[in-house]
């Protein structure tokens, strides 16, 4: 079942493009443009995560936070261009779990959204980020599978097996072509490059294989604040 995001915005086209990319992100979403009917349709639908406006028609962003405290622990994300306000979002004081401020762009909504969603609900043992099966040579992440190929895998499966250790390429290649086979120093590059797309298919703010310049790369999770 795909997480839900309400998005509370009054502004039709701001709403229109957080819709979108939240679906984009494989979230189901609902849009709501009055504060005083927020309350009751959390109460009716209770949603994974609520998108806040701070200034709305109604019953602005800070009440309607408060209102749902009193009966609820859902992550709240609040969106301000007020400044005044950021010293009281960062405190905590009314329950917001994060907030963010006008501007920003759209796929910095969605890291947000994601990163608040994994803290409050974290994968189960049986749903492990990156799950890699040696004897079928297949790897999932978040329950998905990865179309690598046995390069690919190989690849990956170093890496992750020393999380945080950085691997020169001459070991990748070392590793991967036991025969000592000649191969290109850049061929590494050309298959991390296909790994990171093929992760990046699944999740594109997880950096989950990172390059150390002048030196390598190594793996290590990485999830945008």
């Amino acid at each position: 079942m795909k997480q839900m995001v309400l998005v509370v915005e009054d502004e039709p086209r701001l709403a229109e493009i957080h819709r979108k990319y939240l679906e984009q992100a494989g979230y189901e979403t609902h849009v709501l443009d009055d504060g005083n009917a927020v309350t009751p349709w959390v109460k009716e639908n209770m949603p994974s995560l609520i998108l806040l406006d701070l200034m709305l028609p109604g019953c602005d962003g800070l009440d309607i936070c408060k209102k749902i405290r009193q009966f609820s622990n859902l992550p709240i994300i609040m969106v301000t261009a007020r400044v005044e306000e950021i010293d009281r979002l960062l405190g905590l004081e009314l329950g917001a779990d994060d907030y963010i401020c006008k501007p920003f762009s759209p796929r910095e909504v969605v890291a947000r959204v994601k990163a608040v969603l994994r803290r409050n609900f974290p994968p189960k043992k049986n749903e492990e980020m990156l799950v890699i099966d040696q004897e079928c040579y297949a790897a999932s992440l978040f329950g998905k599978k990865l179309d690598l190929t046995a390069v690919e895998f190989r690849l990956l499966n170093i890496l992750a097996a020393r999380p945080g250790q950085i691997f020169s390429r001459d070991q990748l290649m070392e590793r991967i072509y036991p025969d000592q086979r000649i191969v290109y120093d850049r061929t590494i590059d050309s298959h991390i490059k296909n790994l990171r797309r093929k992760i990046a298919a699944i999740d594109p703010d997880l950096e989950i294989i990172q390059s150390v310049y002048g030196v390598g790369y190594k793996y290590e999770l990485h999830i945008p604040d």
